[in-house]
Protein backbone atom coordinates (compact mmCIF):
# COMPACT_ATOMS: atom_id res chain seq x y z
CA UNK A 1 0.00 0.00 0.00
CA UNK A 2 1.09 3.48 -0.58
CA UNK A 3 2.41 5.18 2.12
CA UNK A 4 3.70 8.94 3.26
CA UNK A 5 7.37 8.63 3.49
CA UNK A 6 9.79 11.33 4.97
CA UNK A 7 13.20 10.95 4.37
CA UNK A 8 15.73 12.83 6.84
CA UNK A 9 18.32 14.07 5.05
CA UNK A 10 17.40 14.00 1.80
CA UNK A 11 20.24 15.42 -0.22
CA UNK A 12 22.92 13.32 1.08
CA UNK A 13 24.68 10.01 -0.64
CA UNK A 14 21.95 7.80 0.57
CA UNK A 15 18.99 10.25 1.21
CA UNK A 16 18.31 10.81 -2.00
CA UNK A 17 18.45 7.82 -3.83
CA UNK A 18 15.91 6.13 -1.06
CA UNK A 19 13.62 9.43 -1.97
CA UNK A 20 13.54 8.82 -5.21
CA UNK A 21 13.18 4.61 -4.99
CA UNK A 22 10.03 5.60 -2.60
CA UNK A 23 8.81 8.00 -4.97
CA UNK A 24 9.03 5.51 -8.17
CA UNK A 25 7.25 2.76 -5.65
CA UNK A 26 4.47 5.28 -5.72
CA UNK A 27 4.61 6.67 -2.34
CA UNK A 28 4.11 10.22 -1.35
CA UNK A 29 7.54 11.38 -0.56
CA UNK A 30 9.37 14.40 1.30
CA UNK A 31 12.59 15.03 2.44
CA UNK A 32 14.35 17.20 4.87
CA UNK A 33 17.33 18.99 4.67
CA UNK A 34 19.35 21.78 6.00
CA UNK A 35 22.04 21.40 3.68
CA UNK A 36 24.56 20.79 6.29
CA UNK A 37 26.67 18.61 4.35
CA UNK A 38 27.78 21.16 1.58
CA UNK A 39 29.28 23.53 3.78
CA UNK A 40 31.06 20.47 5.92
CA UNK A 41 32.47 20.01 2.20
CA UNK A 42 33.55 24.01 1.87
CA UNK A 43 34.85 23.62 5.25
CA UNK A 44 36.99 20.68 4.58
CA UNK A 45 37.76 21.47 1.00
CA UNK A 46 36.08 18.35 -0.60
CA UNK A 47 33.39 17.92 -3.12
CA UNK A 48 31.69 14.83 -4.23
CA UNK A 49 32.77 12.76 -7.04
CA UNK A 50 29.69 14.04 -9.85
CA UNK A 51 28.52 17.58 -10.13
CA UNK A 52 25.58 17.30 -7.66
CA UNK A 53 23.17 19.94 -8.72
CA UNK A 54 21.24 21.76 -5.76
CA UNK A 55 18.27 19.25 -4.26
CA UNK A 56 15.68 22.11 -5.19
CA UNK A 57 17.40 21.80 -8.86
CA UNK A 58 17.36 18.04 -8.11
CA UNK A 59 13.66 17.63 -7.70
CA UNK A 60 13.10 19.51 -10.71
CA UNK A 61 14.82 16.62 -12.53
CA UNK A 62 12.93 14.31 -10.41
CA UNK A 63 9.95 15.96 -11.51
CA UNK A 64 10.75 15.84 -15.67
CA UNK A 65 12.09 12.45 -15.56
CA UNK A 66 9.84 10.12 -13.34
CA UNK A 67 6.58 12.57 -13.61
CA UNK A 68 6.68 12.32 -9.74
CA UNK A 69 6.94 14.96 -7.15
CA UNK A 70 9.04 14.63 -3.81
CA UNK A 71 8.05 17.47 -1.01
CA UNK A 72 10.72 19.36 0.06
CA UNK A 73 11.38 20.80 4.15
CA UNK A 74 14.24 22.87 4.58
CA UNK A 75 14.97 23.15 8.34
CA UNK A 76 17.35 21.88 11.02
CA UNK A 77 16.23 18.97 13.13
CA UNK A 78 17.95 20.26 16.25
CA UNK A 79 15.36 23.33 15.91
CA UNK A 80 12.13 21.22 17.77
CA UNK A 81 9.72 23.51 16.71
CA UNK A 82 10.24 22.65 12.77
CA UNK A 83 10.91 19.36 13.47
CA UNK A 84 6.81 19.18 15.02
CA UNK A 85 5.74 21.37 12.30
CA UNK A 86 6.71 19.39 9.37
CA UNK A 87 5.54 15.81 11.45
CA UNK A 88 2.20 17.61 11.78
CA UNK A 89 2.23 18.69 8.23
CA UNK A 90 3.21 15.51 6.21
CA UNK A 91 1.50 13.33 9.02
CA UNK A 92 4.10 10.59 7.98
CA UNK A 93 3.41 6.97 7.78
CA UNK A 94 7.19 5.91 7.96
CA UNK A 95 10.63 8.47 8.96
CA UNK A 96 13.53 6.98 7.21
CA UNK A 97 16.31 8.94 9.49
CA UNK A 98 19.28 9.88 7.57
CA UNK A 99 19.48 13.18 8.74
CA UNK A 100 22.86 13.38 10.62
CA UNK A 101 26.66 14.04 10.77
CA UNK A 102 27.63 10.70 9.02
CA UNK A 103 31.06 10.62 9.51
CA UNK A 104 33.78 9.24 12.06
CA UNK A 105 37.14 11.54 11.36
CA UNK A 106 34.70 14.29 11.10
CA UNK A 107 33.77 13.65 14.52
CA UNK A 108 37.29 13.10 15.71
CA UNK A 109 39.15 16.40 14.33
CA UNK A 110 38.90 18.38 17.49
CA UNK A 111 36.46 18.92 20.20
CA UNK A 112 34.43 21.65 18.47
CA UNK A 113 33.95 18.41 15.75
CA UNK A 114 32.70 15.97 18.40
CA UNK A 115 30.70 18.35 20.46
CA UNK A 116 28.69 19.06 16.87
CA UNK A 117 28.58 15.61 16.07
CA UNK A 118 27.04 14.91 19.30
CA UNK A 119 24.42 17.78 19.61
CA UNK A 120 23.52 17.38 16.20
CA UNK A 121 22.95 13.61 15.94
CA UNK A 122 21.37 13.21 19.07
CA UNK A 123 19.52 16.64 19.77
CA UNK A 124 18.09 15.85 16.28
CA UNK A 125 16.60 12.57 17.30
CA UNK A 126 15.38 13.45 20.55
CA UNK A 127 13.16 15.70 19.04
CA UNK A 128 11.89 13.98 16.57
CA UNK A 129 11.02 11.24 18.77
CA UNK A 130 9.18 13.82 21.13
CA UNK A 131 7.53 15.07 17.56
CA UNK A 132 6.03 11.58 16.64
CA UNK A 133 5.05 11.39 20.52
CA UNK A 134 3.10 14.45 20.49
CA UNK A 135 1.76 14.89 16.96
CA UNK A 136 2.25 11.27 14.88
CA UNK A 137 2.47 8.39 17.43
CA UNK A 138 1.33 5.88 14.75
CA UNK A 139 4.16 6.94 12.83
CA UNK A 140 7.04 4.03 12.44
CA UNK A 141 10.41 5.11 12.42
CA UNK A 142 13.23 3.42 10.53
CA UNK A 143 16.60 4.77 11.95
CA UNK A 144 19.89 4.66 10.27
CA UNK A 145 22.28 3.31 12.75
CA UNK A 146 25.56 1.69 12.09
CA UNK A 147 27.37 -1.28 12.91
CA UNK A 148 30.31 0.54 14.65
CA UNK A 149 27.98 0.85 17.59
CA UNK A 150 29.07 -3.02 18.71
CA UNK A 151 32.76 -2.28 18.36
CA UNK A 152 34.94 -5.54 17.44
CA UNK A 153 33.80 -7.74 20.37
CA UNK A 154 35.45 -11.22 20.86
CA UNK A 155 31.82 -13.03 20.43
CA UNK A 156 29.60 -13.15 18.01
CA UNK A 157 26.97 -10.03 17.32
CA UNK A 158 23.85 -10.39 17.69
CA UNK A 159 21.17 -8.77 16.00
CA UNK A 160 20.62 -6.01 18.61
CA UNK A 161 19.98 -7.98 21.97
CA UNK A 162 21.89 -10.39 23.88
CA UNK A 163 19.59 -12.62 26.36
CA UNK A 164 22.25 -12.62 29.46
CA UNK A 165 22.02 -15.59 32.33
CA UNK A 166 23.55 -14.08 35.44
CA UNK A 167 23.37 -16.06 39.14
CA UNK A 168 20.64 -18.28 38.01
CA UNK A 169 18.25 -15.56 36.19
CA UNK A 170 17.57 -14.51 32.62
CA UNK A 171 17.24 -10.95 31.29
CA UNK A 172 17.60 -10.10 27.20
CA UNK A 173 19.65 -6.09 27.16
CA UNK A 174 20.43 -3.98 23.80
CA UNK A 175 23.68 -5.53 22.86
CA UNK A 176 26.45 -3.92 24.58
CA UNK A 177 28.42 -1.18 22.39
CA UNK A 178 31.64 0.01 22.61
CA UNK A 179 31.86 2.41 20.01
CA UNK A 180 34.77 3.53 18.39
CA UNK A 181 34.69 6.93 17.70
CA UNK A 182 32.28 10.25 18.86
CA UNK A 183 30.44 9.83 15.67
CA UNK A 184 29.86 5.89 16.49
CA UNK A 185 29.27 7.08 20.33
CA UNK A 186 26.21 9.71 18.70
CA UNK A 187 24.67 7.19 17.45
CA UNK A 188 24.85 5.07 20.64
CA UNK A 189 23.31 7.61 22.38
CA UNK A 190 19.98 7.43 19.68
CA UNK A 191 20.04 3.66 20.01
CA UNK A 192 18.76 4.01 23.61
CA UNK A 193 17.36 6.93 23.09
CA UNK A 194 15.19 4.90 20.69
CA UNK A 195 14.56 2.29 22.44
CA UNK A 196 13.64 4.17 25.73
CA UNK A 197 10.84 5.81 23.21
CA UNK A 198 9.55 2.49 22.20
CA UNK A 199 9.46 1.25 26.20
CA UNK A 200 7.45 4.48 27.84
CA UNK A 201 5.97 5.81 25.46
CA UNK A 202 4.92 2.93 22.96
CA UNK A 203 6.13 4.32 19.48
CA UNK A 204 7.51 1.87 16.67
CA UNK A 205 10.72 1.90 15.73
CA UNK A 206 13.43 -0.02 13.34
CA UNK A 207 17.25 0.49 13.83
CA UNK A 208 19.07 -0.71 11.12
CA UNK A 209 22.96 -1.37 11.97
CA UNK A 210 24.42 -0.78 8.56
CA UNK A 211 27.44 -1.55 7.87
CA UNK A 212 29.99 0.25 5.33
CA UNK A 213 28.00 1.37 2.41
CA UNK A 214 29.77 1.21 -0.97
CA UNK A 215 28.36 1.75 -4.56
CA UNK A 216 28.37 4.69 -7.35
CA UNK A 217 24.88 4.38 -8.48
CA UNK A 218 21.39 2.95 -7.82
CA UNK A 219 18.24 2.53 -10.37
CA UNK A 220 16.95 6.43 -10.05
CA UNK A 221 20.78 7.84 -9.72
CA UNK A 222 20.95 5.81 -13.29
CA UNK A 223 18.15 7.73 -14.90
CA UNK A 224 19.93 10.90 -15.93
CA UNK A 225 23.35 12.44 -14.57
CA UNK A 226 21.27 15.21 -12.58
CA UNK A 227 20.29 12.64 -9.97
CA UNK A 228 23.81 11.26 -9.15
CA UNK A 229 24.22 11.14 -5.68
CA UNK A 230 26.82 12.26 -3.57
CA UNK A 231 29.78 9.96 -4.02
CA UNK A 232 32.79 10.91 -1.89
CA UNK A 233 36.06 9.51 -1.66
CA UNK A 234 38.09 11.70 0.13
CA UNK A 235 39.42 10.63 3.63
CA UNK A 236 36.63 11.87 5.80
CA UNK A 237 33.45 10.94 3.88
CA UNK A 238 34.78 8.77 1.68
CA UNK A 239 34.16 4.70 3.00
CA UNK A 240 36.83 2.63 2.29
CA UNK A 241 36.11 0.66 -1.00
CA UNK A 242 35.01 4.14 -2.65
CA UNK A 243 37.98 5.53 -1.82
CA UNK A 244 40.15 2.60 -3.01
CA UNK A 245 38.33 2.75 -6.40
CA UNK A 246 38.91 6.55 -6.79
CA UNK A 247 42.76 5.99 -5.94
CA UNK A 248 42.87 3.34 -8.21
CA UNK A 249 41.68 5.50 -11.20
CA UNK A 250 44.24 7.84 -10.78
CA UNK A 251 47.09 5.55 -10.21
CA UNK A 252 47.16 6.68 -6.73
CA UNK A 253 48.55 3.89 -3.78
CA UNK A 254 45.63 2.31 -2.49
CA UNK A 255 45.81 3.40 1.55
CA UNK A 256 45.80 0.69 3.52
CA UNK A 257 45.41 1.79 7.42
CA UNK A 258 48.08 -0.86 8.96
CA UNK A 259 48.43 -4.54 8.16
CA UNK A 260 44.41 -4.04 7.18
CA UNK A 261 42.76 -6.44 9.34
CA UNK A 262 40.06 -4.75 10.23
CA UNK A 263 36.94 -6.53 9.61
CA UNK A 264 33.75 -4.57 9.01
CA UNK A 265 30.52 -5.69 7.07
CA UNK A 266 29.85 -4.38 3.74
CA UNK A 267 27.25 -3.51 1.59
CA UNK A 268 26.01 -1.94 -1.81
CA UNK A 269 24.16 1.20 -2.12
CA UNK A 270 21.42 -0.75 -3.81
CA UNK A 271 21.07 -2.49 -0.99
CA UNK A 272 21.07 -0.09 1.03
CA UNK A 273 17.73 1.25 -0.60
CA UNK A 274 16.31 -2.10 -0.57
CA UNK A 275 16.68 -2.84 3.29
CA UNK A 276 15.06 0.53 3.87
CA UNK A 277 12.03 -0.22 1.62
CA UNK A 278 11.59 -4.15 3.42
CA UNK A 279 11.72 -2.04 6.90
CA UNK A 280 9.21 0.35 5.87
CA UNK A 281 6.81 -2.57 4.15
CA UNK A 282 6.63 -4.52 7.75
CA UNK A 283 6.83 -1.80 10.46
CA UNK A 284 7.24 -2.74 13.87
CA UNK A 285 4.29 -2.80 16.77
CA UNK A 286 3.50 -0.18 18.68
CA UNK A 287 5.99 -0.65 21.80
CA UNK A 288 8.42 -2.24 19.69
CA UNK A 289 12.30 -1.68 18.91
CA UNK A 290 13.55 -3.93 15.97
CA UNK A 291 16.65 -4.10 15.06
CA UNK A 292 18.86 -5.55 12.02
CA UNK A 293 22.30 -5.68 11.17
CA UNK A 294 22.41 -4.49 7.97
CA UNK A 295 25.12 -5.88 5.79
CA UNK A 296 25.65 -8.82 3.40
CA UNK A 297 29.17 -9.69 3.90
CA UNK A 298 32.27 -9.41 5.53
CA UNK A 299 35.86 -8.20 4.52
CA UNK A 300 39.50 -6.90 5.69
CA UNK A 301 40.06 -3.70 4.86
CA UNK A 302 43.23 -5.28 3.03
CA UNK A 303 40.72 -7.93 1.44
CA UNK A 304 39.16 -4.94 -0.19
CA UNK A 305 41.91 -3.32 -1.32
CA UNK A 306 43.61 -6.55 -2.92
CA UNK A 307 40.33 -6.66 -5.08
CA UNK A 308 39.90 -3.38 -6.13
CA UNK A 309 43.76 -4.29 -7.48
CA UNK A 310 42.75 -7.31 -9.66
CA UNK A 311 39.92 -5.69 -11.00
CA UNK A 312 42.24 -2.89 -11.66
CA UNK A 313 44.68 -4.70 -13.58
CA UNK A 314 42.43 -6.56 -14.92
CA UNK A 315 40.99 -3.19 -17.21
CA UNK A 316 44.86 -3.05 -17.70
CA UNK A 317 45.31 -0.16 -14.88
CA UNK A 318 48.70 -0.15 -12.54
CA UNK A 319 47.16 -0.39 -9.33
CA UNK A 320 49.43 -0.27 -6.18
CA UNK A 321 48.58 -0.52 -2.34
CA UNK A 322 50.45 1.43 0.58
CA UNK A 323 49.94 0.01 4.01
CA UNK A 324 49.90 3.71 5.30
CA UNK A 325 50.00 4.49 9.33
CA UNK A 326 46.88 3.90 10.79
CA UNK A 327 44.96 7.12 12.27
CA UNK A 328 42.45 5.27 13.72
CA UNK A 329 42.31 3.65 17.44
CA UNK A 330 41.60 -0.13 16.25
CA UNK A 331 42.09 -3.63 16.66
CA UNK A 332 43.37 -4.56 12.88
CA UNK A 333 43.23 -8.31 13.86
CA UNK A 334 40.13 -9.60 15.58
CA UNK A 335 37.19 -11.75 15.78
CA UNK A 336 34.43 -10.68 13.66
CA UNK A 337 31.08 -12.82 13.35
CA UNK A 338 28.17 -10.44 13.14
CA UNK A 339 24.71 -12.38 12.83
CA UNK A 340 22.44 -10.48 9.62
CA UNK A 341 19.46 -12.65 8.94
CA UNK A 342 16.12 -10.57 9.52
CA UNK A 343 16.54 -8.82 6.41
CA UNK A 344 17.35 -11.74 4.41
CA UNK A 345 13.88 -13.14 5.75
CA UNK A 346 12.33 -10.60 5.10
CA UNK A 347 13.30 -10.74 1.16
CA UNK A 348 16.53 -8.99 0.53
CA UNK A 349 18.33 -10.14 -2.24
CA UNK A 350 21.79 -8.89 -2.21
CA UNK A 351 23.91 -7.04 -4.78
CA UNK A 352 27.34 -8.70 -4.14
CA UNK A 353 31.00 -7.61 -4.40
CA UNK A 354 31.99 -9.17 -7.13
CA UNK A 355 34.84 -8.42 -10.34
CA UNK A 356 32.64 -7.62 -12.55
CA UNK A 357 30.83 -4.86 -9.99
CA UNK A 358 33.98 -3.05 -9.44
CA UNK A 359 35.22 -3.23 -13.01
CA UNK A 360 31.79 -1.26 -13.49
CA UNK A 361 32.57 1.15 -10.45
CA UNK A 362 36.28 1.51 -11.62
CA UNK A 363 34.91 2.55 -14.90
CA UNK A 364 32.32 4.89 -13.83
CA UNK A 365 34.54 6.51 -11.30
CA UNK A 366 37.39 7.24 -13.93
CA UNK A 367 34.87 8.88 -16.15
CA UNK A 368 35.50 11.54 -14.07
CA UNK A 369 38.99 11.20 -13.48
CA UNK A 370 39.40 15.09 -13.84
CA UNK A 371 37.58 15.79 -10.62
CA UNK A 372 39.35 13.42 -8.08
CA UNK A 373 41.57 15.64 -6.07
CA UNK A 374 44.58 13.33 -4.86
CA UNK A 375 44.99 15.50 -1.91
CA UNK A 376 41.92 14.45 -0.08
CA UNK A 377 42.93 10.69 -0.08
CA UNK A 378 45.35 11.67 3.47
CA UNK A 379 44.08 14.28 5.34
CA UNK A 380 46.04 13.51 8.69
CA UNK A 381 42.76 12.77 10.63
CA UNK A 382 44.22 11.33 13.85
CA UNK A 383 42.30 9.09 16.48
CA UNK A 384 44.67 10.15 19.33
CA UNK A 385 47.39 12.76 18.63
CA UNK A 386 51.46 12.42 18.25
CA UNK A 387 51.97 13.76 21.49
CA UNK A 388 49.72 12.10 23.21
CA UNK A 389 50.88 8.48 21.52
CA UNK A 390 54.69 10.05 23.12
CA UNK A 391 53.65 10.17 26.00
CA UNK A 392 51.65 6.79 26.42
CA UNK A 393 48.15 6.49 28.50
CA UNK A 394 49.14 6.06 31.75
CA UNK A 395 51.61 9.22 31.92
CA UNK A 396 48.66 11.51 30.11
CA UNK A 397 46.55 10.31 32.51
CA UNK A 398 49.12 11.56 35.19
CA UNK A 399 49.17 14.55 33.51
CA UNK A 400 45.76 15.29 33.20
CA UNK A 401 45.03 14.41 36.84
CA UNK A 402 47.89 17.19 37.47
CA UNK A 403 46.25 20.08 35.89
CA UNK A 404 42.89 19.13 37.39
Amino acid sequence: MAQRVLVLGGDGYLGWPTAMAFSRAGHRVAVVDNFAKRQWELELGVRPLFAIPTLHERIRAWREVAENEIELFVGDLTDYAFVESVIDDFRPDTVVHYGEQPSAPYSMIDARHAAYTQANNVVGTLNLLFAMRDVSPETHLVKLGTMGEYGTPDIDIEEGYLTVDHNGRRHTFLYPKTPGSIYHLSKVHDSHNIHFATRIWSLRATDLHQGVVYGVETDETALDPRLATSFHYDEVFGTALNRFCAEAAVDFPLTVYGKGGQTRGYLNIRDTIQCVQLAAAHPAEAGELRVYNQFTEQFTVLELARRVKAAGEHLGWSVAMDHTSNPRKEAEEHYYNAVHSKLLELGLRPHLLSEELIDTMLLKIAEERERIDRSVFVQHVRWVPKALEAVGPGRATNRASSRA
